[in-house]
Formats: structure tokens, sequence, C-alpha cells
């Protein structure tokens, strides 16, 4: 019965990234010990790449990870000043942004 209660507070959230030319993509945050090897995402006709999450509710950061490279946003550089100005990135230790999730 402890499981299913723990099953019925979580809550489900898709991260999204548009990276057409990319073979693989996968995500690394707060939410899986930022481990990309957890959380692959599948790629759209339309090179848009998905996966959905089942996470208790909270805020969480992470990274997209294109192609083994770790991206704030892909297509725009890591330490763009337009990072900085947006409401869905957050500063990070190493200097760079990393994304934010509030579920």
């Amino acid at each position: 019965m402890k499981r299913k209660i723990e099953r019925d507070h979580l809550k489900s959230a898709e991260i999204s990234c548009l990276a057409p030319d990319a073979q693989e993509v996968s995500v690394g945050g707060t939410f899986n010990g930022w481990d990309p090897s957890q959380t692959p995402m599948r790629k759209s006709a339309d090179g848009t790449w998905r996966v959905m999450l089942r996470v208790p509710a909270g805020s969480y950061e992470y990274k997209f990870v294109v192609d083994g490279k770790w991206l704030c946003e892909p297509g725009v550089e890591e330490f763009d000043p337009k990072l900085v100005g947006s409401p869905d990135c957050v500063p990070n230790i190493f200097g760079s942004m990393n994304r934010k999730l509030d579920v």
C-alpha cells in the first residue's frame, strides 16, 4: 500500500527541446542524480526531443545532454547573455546556466 501512496504523489512533467540535427539527447538533473543515462529523450519527426517525467512536486534543475555535450539550451552557446535573462534558466556553480523545472 505504501508504494501506491508514493506513486499518487508523483506529478507528470514533460521536458522538450529542439535539436533536429542531434543523434542522441538525454537529460541530467537533480531529479535523476545528474545521470543522463537515466533519462533518454525521444525524437519526433519535427526534430523536437521529448521525455515525460514522473517526479514529486518541487523545483528541479537540469541540463540537456546533446550528443555528449551538456547544454542549457541546444543551439545557444552556454555563456550566452540571453540565457541569464531567461525565466527558464538559473545560474549554476560552474558559471553557466541550468534549466529549471517547477512541478
